[in-house]
């Protein structure tokens, strides 16, 4: 994949996985990199389970990216203990 094809996975996955937590995103930089980190975790998750992507292509990449960057706020949510907003 080129670079260009990287940034909109990366974009796409961040800021679906951000809108399925529950949160604000961390911007477009953040979402980005979300994203490509979170396409590593998907694939490091689906080849250890041994399970492949229903799809294919660009949406089975997307897929995978979606699922590792969620895995990934899930875990970045629990070492931060959760959301601090509301707090005085």
């Amino acid at each position: 994949m080129d670079l260009l094809t990287w940034l909109i996975v990366g974009l796409v996955a961040g800021v679906l996985a951000s809108l399925v937590m529950g949160g604000t995103g961390f911007g477009i930089i953040g979402d980005i990199v979300i994203g490509i980190v979170g396409a590593f975790v998907g694939g490091w998750i689906f080849q250890t389970l041994g399970v492949t992507s229903p799809l294919g292509g660009l949406p089975g990449t997307i897929l995978v990216a979606f699922i590792g960057a969620v895995v990934l706020l899930f875990v970045i949510r629990l070492i931060r203990g959760g959301t601090r907003r509301g707090r005085a």
